[in-house]
């Protein structure tokens, strides 16, 4: 039945994998067909070299998944803990001969608690699934990656992504109370708490939150919520130069507002949005400004917004009347990624977070750039946290313009250093951003780092050759 199913020779080691694997999961649960275990190989990013995975693994409870992992032990097999694969910096590819732990079929909501406000759920649910289901008693989960109609909570934990809302209401990692983690060796550890308060001990939920699946395998969260806001109402301001825009960033922050949402499209994503979609945003701008308020009185802060935008230089401020209208301005930015990749067909998407102070700098640095390099790169940016998406448009196919945007990509990484920022502020290191972390914490860093996962995968068979 085994061989059937493969309709391919196994040699000795990719058999005994494969009938140790079977001796404690479903048939079901175990593909080895190549034609379908090839499309585990990678996630979505650019330049970043994939594996062929032995086997591919489809647990469905954590019994399930001790299971793989004692095999992946006893057999030394190196393991790769896998989401949707959305990802952006190749944390899900595949590695030669590895086991590929897909968790996209532990997908259970477990629990919903309204007096707690927590949320106990399995690592394959989708974001907007978990969304959708605690808007309805009322409740809200905060995190919300551009990806979040396909992305599961368990590529949020292993990456500790962020979002459009990060400026008001912080990122993944803020949400993570506590943990079930499946350990290298199979063994089952549980982190963290699901109480308000908790601080015994080190704080090793957060040790895993970013982790990238290199030191265990997250098999249940316990997420926090929140109340469940009012609908926020949008403005779009237009400013004649990126620096203008930037500076509106300032005022609105030092002011102390407190937008929901505060994001910013340079003009070639507006372009790019405008020939994919057809939405009519305003090309004549060097800039767009959204922002957003999910207050009792959101129509004030818009105002009070407004202000400050025309202060900075907004050449036009036009706040939406309804939450339809709002609902329009952020399909245009949601669609931003998409619309870059249609520019060239291919695009390698930055992650560069700095201080807000310095943004407009990054904006400008990126201009020139793109300039040196004869390349289209557009701007989108998560402009209230400092979080910049410069997305590089580039011909796949043309080897010398593939060169170019990855010299350019790193230049751009190199500019956010010099600003006093980060290599990546949601999407993780994964193989893409591996030298740039070293860069980043210093060789010391990386030697604490590379000794925190020794001890927890003294084998080194979770996700290897990624983050260093």
């Amino acid at each position: 039945m085994i061989m059937s199913r493969i309709e391919a020779p196994r040699d000795e080691v990719t058999g005994n994998l494969v009938d140790r694997l079977l001796s404690g999961l479903p048939t079901d649960a175990v593909l080895t067909d190549p034609d379908v275990t090839v499309s585990y190989a990678n996630d979505m990013a650019s330049f970043c070299p994939a594996g062929t995975p032995a086997v591919v693994v489809l647990p469905r409870t954590v019994e399930q998944v001790q299971h793989v992992m004692r095999v992946a032990t006893e057999l030394r097999v190196p393991v790769v803990p896998q989401g949707a694969r959305t990802g952006l910096s190749g944390a899900a590819n595949a590695s030669d001969g590895c086991i590929v732990l897909s968790l996209t079929k532990m997908d259970r909501i477990l629990e919903i608690s309204p007096v707690d406000r927590i949320a106990v759920v399995e690592p394959g649910v989708v974001n907007a699934t978990l969304s959708r289901a605690v808007n309805e008693l009322g409740l809200y989960y905060p995190p919300d990656p551009s990806s979040w109609e396909m992305c599961t909570i368990g590529g949020n934990i292993g990456t500790a992504s962020g979002g459009l809302c990060c400026v008001k209401y912080g990122v993944t990692a803020e949400y993570v109370l506590g943990l079930d983690v499946v350990l290298a060796d199979g063994r089952l550890m549980s982190t963290g708490r699901r109480t308000a308060k908790g601080v015994a001990g080190y704080d090793l939920t957060r040790l895993f939150v970013g982790s990238e699946g290199s030191l265990g395998i997250v098999v249940r969260a316990t997420l926090a919520l929140r109340p469940k806001p009012p609908a926020q109402l949008v403005l779009a301001a237009e400013f004649s130069s990126g620096a203008a825009a930037c500076d509106a960033v300032c005022r609105i922050m030092e002011g102390g507002h407190v937008p929901s949402l505060l994001e910013l499209m340079d003009r070639t994503t507006v372009k790019a949005v405008n020939d994919l979609a057809h939405m009519g945003l305003p090309e004549t701008t060097e800039a767009l400004l959204l922002a957003a308020f999910d207050t009792t009185d959101p129509a004030a802060d818009l105002t009070a917004v407004g202000a400050l935008c025309e202060a900075a230089g907004a050449t036009q401020v036009v706040p939406a009347e309804d939450a339809a209208e709002s609902e329009l301005l952020l399909q245009a930015r949601r669609l931003s990624l998409t619309a870059l990749e249609a520019v060239k067909g291919t695009t390698m998407i930055d992650d560069v977070c700095v201080p807000r102070s310095r943004l407009g700098e990054l904006l400008e640095g990126t201009e020139r750039i793109a300039e040196k390099h004869r390349l289209t790169i557009g701007v989108v940016a998560h402009a209230g946290d400092g979080n910049t998406h410069p997305t590089v448009c580039f011909d796949a196919a043309d080897p010398d313009e593939a060169g170019r945007a990855r010299e350019s990509f790193d230049e751009i990484m190199a500019l956010g250093l010099e600003l006093g920022g980060t290599i990546t502020g949601e999407h993780g290191v994964g193989v893409l951003k591996k030298e740039w972390l070293a860069r980043e914490i210093g060789p010391v860093g990386v030697e604490m780092q590379r000794a925190v996962k020794g001890v927890f995968d003294p084998l080194g068979i979770l996700n290897p050759g990624k983050l260093f």
